[in-house]
């Protein structure tokens, strides 16, 4: 039976009205009541598109992907490799990004249901709060670089053995003070890509860790850069977690007339299409980001094809690759 817009005003004890504006995000309800009414759409799997009635016995053809941004060439990448395969077979994107923000994924989650067949969510939070939390998908859907959550198809990047790669090539050229400019708080990958630092240095027994604050943009990583050129003893070398930060420290460098990698080396992670053209090219870890979307839409076709397969979490292996910023090996 179809669960409708009475049922949902019923459990929440609210007006129809009340619902309706609550979902669509009008300003004139109580916040608390807004949380009601959304608490009990997802638990009853409420879906306001008439298209939801008709999903057991007919597709939209169309997949949805919810992302926490669209800007950068991480993004693009993505996107490019999504839509080479959703062309191949004949699906439509509806795609949205929630910026970061939780809430906003809850509501691009609401916004997919009825309108699409499957969804593809990058849902990077690693915090307890854990935002999938009491939003049922009620639908097939693939998890990118989000780690594994019960119950829902997963493909991560092996950030961990990535960064511990990156930080084990540094020390065999010689870097001894290797500082690390860490991703946002919350978001998995950057939480594996520390993890991964932290691990290789003690196991190497190269000393402390060195760690500065990003964001895994451009300006942080030039804030990051700054910041470890006013430091008494400057390091070595940089691993940024992401290229974009690299890319930012690089400017900071440049600005200050501090030559990589004579004076400090700089290395950063993902190997995004600028990575090669920049002066010098950047060291860092390849994920084939098209490939990684390429193969989530892939893995998600399968299920909806075969909604008994068993639900699986794969786990990309990366590539080292070295160019110019960090350096010939000096003696140890």
């Amino acid at each position: 039976m179809s669960i409708t817009i009475k049922d949902v005003a019923r459990e929440a004890n609210v007006s129809v009205a009340t619902v309706s504006r609550a979902l669509n995000g009008h300003e004139n309800v109580a916040p608390d009541v807004r949380q009601r009414v959304l608490e009990v759409a997802d638990r009853l799997q409420y879906s306001p598109h008439h298209a939801a009635r008709s999903l057991s016995s007919r597709r939209t053809q169309t997949i949805g992907v919810v992302l926490p941004d669209l800007h950068g060439e991480f993004f693009s990448e993505l996107m490019r490799g999504i839509d080479a395969v959703a062309r191949e077979a004949g699906r439509h994107l509806l795609v949205s990004s929630y910026h970061g923000n939780p809430d906003e994924q809850g509501a691009a989650l609401r916004a997919m249901r009825g309108r699409v067949d499957g969804l593809l969510l990058m849902s990077p939070f690693v915090a307890d709060a854990d935002p999938l939390a009491g939003q049922a998908l009620g639908m097939p859907a693939v998890l990118l670089n989000s780690g594994a959550r019960a119950g829902i198809a997963a493909l991560d990047i092996d950030s961990y053995q990535g960064a511990r790669a990156m930080t084990r090539h540094l020390l065999a050229t010689g870097h001894r003070r290797i500082a690390f400019i860490a991703g946002p708080d919350d978001n998995f990958d950057a939480h594996e890509r520390l993890r991964g630092y932290r691990d290789e240095l003690a196991t190497a027994g190269a000393g402390m860790p060195w760690i500065v604050e990003g964001d895994f943009d451009e300006a942080s990583g030039h804030a990051a850069g700054r910041l470890l050129l006013e430091a008494r003893e400057r390091p070595d070398a940089v691993f940024a977690a992401n290229d974009m930060m690299a890319l930012g420290c690089l400017f900071a460098f440049n600005q200050a007339d501090v030559r990589v990698p004579a004076h400090i080396a700089l290395a950063g992670f993902d190997d995004i299409p600028l990575a090669r053209y920049v002066h010098p090219g950047l060291t860092t870890m390849r994920v084939d980001i098209a490939a990684l979307g390429g193969r989530a839409l892939r893995a998600l076709l399968a299920r909806l094809a075969d909604p008994e397969s068993p639900i699986t979490t794969e786990r990309l292996a990366v590539e080292l690759v070295v160019r110019e910023s960090c350096g010939t090996p000096r003696a140890v």
